[in-house]
């Protein structure tokens, strides 16, 4: 089966990909991964950083920053995929709202998990975590486990988010290690939104069907 074209998914990708090459182009690597990550001891107002993004706008520039091409290479592949299904579904607008929607949701996970922390976030995980989410219950299998349909439908959901919470967590302890940090919170976050507005938007998108 041939898809539309994925415009916003398209879109994501290329300029994902442009801010990653500009920033290491221009030899200030180190000091852009600090100055726009999200970080939360400063969304705490523990931490003061002269010159940096405003706080509100670290979970959008946030996404534009990655540690290394392989960092950027497989969040460009689970954007491609994931974006390209998803953007059939809810359109580009969908995929806009879900990846925004995403970023904001994945920097509150990760602020939950430790308002006082000082470690960076940075990368795009999070946001498409909630593209995944949308995937999941999108095109994921259901289960009839329930005679109504509408508990059966809760209970779908509630399965895929404590399986998806559960694995970043055994991935969370298994590179525990300051070399391996994920930022478990902000994928979970993430996610989580991607299952709350998969369906609301595919509704919207296809209201006047």
């Amino acid at each position: 089966m041939r898809l539309p074209p994925a415009r916003a998914t398209t879109v994501l990708a290329v300029v994902t990909a442009a801010a990653w090459a500009l920033v290491a182009m221009s030899g200030m690597a180190d000091q852009a991964q600090i100055l726009g990550a999200f970080i939360p001891a400063r969304a705490s107002g523990l931490l003061d950083l002269p010159g940096a993004v405003p706080a509100w706008l670290t979970p959008i520039t946030a996404l534009l920053l990655h540690a290394g091409i392989l960092h950027l290479g497989f969040n460009l592949l689970m954007l491609g995929f994931c974006g390209r299904y998803v953007e059939v579904a809810v359109g580009w607008i969908g995929v806009a709202i879900l990846y925004v929607t995403g970023a904001y949701a994945a920097a509150l996970g990760q602020y939950l998990l430790g308002p006082s922390d000082p470690s960076p976030m940075i990368g795009a995980s999070g946001a498409i975590s909630a593209l995944l989410g949308a995937y999941a219950l999108l095109y994921g299998e259901r289960r009839a486990t329930l005679a109504n349909r509408r508990l059966n439908g809760i209970v779908n959901i509630l399965w895929l988010a404590a399986a998806w919470i559960g694995l970043q967590l055994l991935v969370g302890i298994a590179l525990s290690n300051d070399s391996g940090r994920i930022a478990v919170g902000a994928h979970v976050g993430g996610f989580l939104v991607g299952l709350a507005l998969a369906r609301p938007l595919l509704l919207w998108r296809h209201r006047t069907a």
